[in-house]
């Protein structure tokens, strides 16, 4: 459990230190700062909302949700004896993760994003869309944690019954 919560603290402790630099670097920059051309650019945002930038909820509930959802994944964590690596570790990603938004939220009432992967932007039909948001380390280590679960759900979850084959006839 010591580098489960390290992991989180790292996680934290990367984002915050990555904002701060995007905040001091990029936030007052006229333009954005392209890393691979027409791929990968940092580009400074706010995010009043949740992924892909919806507003379904006021920052104050959002904080709520967010602050709710961190605490039963970490009691989750605490209260289950599984203390196996592929449990433990998408969990501390999405934790550390949820937190680290979650002081933005605190700190600014919004999360800075600044990460910009081009992978389309045009129009389709007539109407503009852009496939990839802006985003940050947070969303990272949520998105990849999250990703675990579903890759792995069957080694992190073992059902603990025998496979039985299907006699379908």
């Amino acid at each position: 459990m010591k580098w489960f919560f390290t992991l989180i603290l790292l996680v934290v402790t990367v984002d915050q230190l990555t904002k701060k630099i995007a905040i001091n670097v990029l936030r007052d920059a006229a333009q954005s700062i392209t890393i691979i051309p027409d791929l990968l650019s940092l580009t400074y945002t706010e995010n009043k909302g949740v992924a892909f930038g919806m507003e379904f909820a006021s920052p104050l509930v959002l904080l709520l949700l967010t602050g709710l959802i961190t605490v039963v994944v970490l009691l989750y964590v605490i209260l289950s004896k599984n203390r196996t690596t592929l449990f433990l570790l998408p969990f501390a990603l999405i934790v550390g993760g949820g937190a680290g938004n979650m002081i933005d939220r605190v700190m600014i009432g919004r999360v800075v994003d600044f990460i910009y992967f081009n992978l389309y932007h045009g129009n389709v039909f007539g109407t503009y869309l852009s496939l990839w948001p802006i985003f940050n380390v947070a969303d990272s280590a949520i998105t990849i944690g999250a990703c675990m679960l579903i890759l792995f759900h069957n080694k992190i979850f073992p059902d603990g019954t025998p496979t039985e084959k299907n006699n379908v006839r």
